[in-house]
């Protein structure tokens, strides 16, 4: 049975689908919440509330678009209502000013070793500058860098156009430049 079958059993009331569904996603819907709130008692929080909303608003599922999309939007949308409650937390956010063009202010990102190296040092870095990103950089970096989706799946599962979403990646890119630049140049 595919995919599309095991949702319309889903929506028409089928729990056993409804739970197949739920196994499917699971670790992938953990795996992102975890990078995005940090956490693993608010990312275990966020995959429950994710799979009660999937729960309680399936029908409204249209499959026009991927479930896996469908289910980022929601992981999204919690992790950021839970940042917005949770004001106590430092992010940072690139200024509206920031002069990207400026090449004096750019790292040279060739000289950092390249992410998928195992270089421990190099992770843990960059998992602190992936923190320092306010959740709405956090998640358009994850989304397009760390998932792999394209342009258009992220500003559909964020609800922002094209350019916000190349504005965005932007600014979380050189922001992390930036960080692991200082980090390893100190």
């Amino acid at each position: 049975m595919n995919e599309t079958e095991i949702i319309e059993l889903a929506k028409s009331g089928d729990r056993k689908a409804l739970s197949d569904l739920v196994k499917k996603y699971e670790q992938t819907v953990y795996n992102f919440s975890f990078k995005i709130c940090r956490d693993k008692d608010k990312a275990e929080n966020t995959m429950q509330e994710t799979f009660l909303s999937v729960i309680k608003h399936l029908n409204q599922f249209d499959s026009k678009s991927k479930l896996s999309t469908w289910l980022y939007r929601i992981v999204s949308n919690h992790c950021l209502m839970e940042a917005r409650k949770n004001k106590r937390y430092n992010y940072v956010e690139p200024s509206e000013e920031d002069n990207f063009f400026d090449e004096k202010h750019i790292s040279d990102w060739s000289e950092v070793p390249s992410i998928n190296i195992e270089n421990k040092e190099l992770k843990i870095v960059l998992d602190e500058a992936i923190s320092k990103l306010s959740p709405e950089y956090r998640i358009v970096f994850l989304l397009r860098d760390v998932e792999g989706l394209s342009t258009e799946e992220t500003g559909k599962i964020t609800e922002l156009s094209v350019p916000a979403i190349k504005s965005r990646l932007h600014r979380a890119r050189k922001f992390l430049r930036e960080e692991i630049s200082k980090a390893f140049h100190k």
